[in-house]
């Protein structure tokens, strides 16, 4: 069943973009929920929910599987997450405006795999690039342009 309205679920333990996501969440009036381990201090502001977890290996990703619906948004970087996301109907966005859908997910995590064999095996991988205001940018594009279709879909 489909809410009324989005949620903007972000997994904020390292997300980069909360700024970005607080900004476009009040433009559109759309709630944010913000969950993060112990480890990482984040503070409430207007329209943003903060929920702590204990600091255990999947404690966030199972809090926000528990309590995302059919609709929601959800910011992340964890492909696994995304996985099961897109799974329960949810929109499934990274920090860097990349939408995780049921096209390209598998590939996702088919490279994540075969990266961490590679590392297993005594092989070097690159990180992730620096994020930059571009990302930021193409971040903010793409989470507005959801928003919008969401709008358009509630109003229609």
């Amino acid at each position: 069943m489909r809410k009324e309205q989005p949620t903007i679920v972000v997994d904020a333990d390292a997300c980069p973009v909360k700024a970005e996501i607080g900004e476009a969440a009040r433009q559109f009036s759309v709630p944010v929920l913000m969950v993060a381990s112990h480890d990482h201090r984040l503070s409430p502001q207007e329209g943003v929910e903060v929920v702590q977890v204990d600091r255990s290996n999947q404690s966030v990703d199972l809090y926000i599987v528990n309590h995302i619906a059919r609709g929601d948004i959800v910011i992340t970087q964890d492909f696994g997450l995304a996985c099961i996301a897109i799974g329960k109907g949810a929109v499934v966005l990274s920090p860097r405006g990349e939408q995780y859908t049921d096209d390209n997910i598998d590939y996702l995590m088919e490279r994540r795999h075969e990266l961490a064999k590679r590392r297993r095996t005594g092989g070097k991988t690159r990180g992730p690039k620096a994020m930059n205001q571009t990302d930021r940018d193409r971040f903010q594009q793409k989470l507005t342009k959801v928003l919008l279709g969401e709008q358009e879909n509630h109003d229609a």
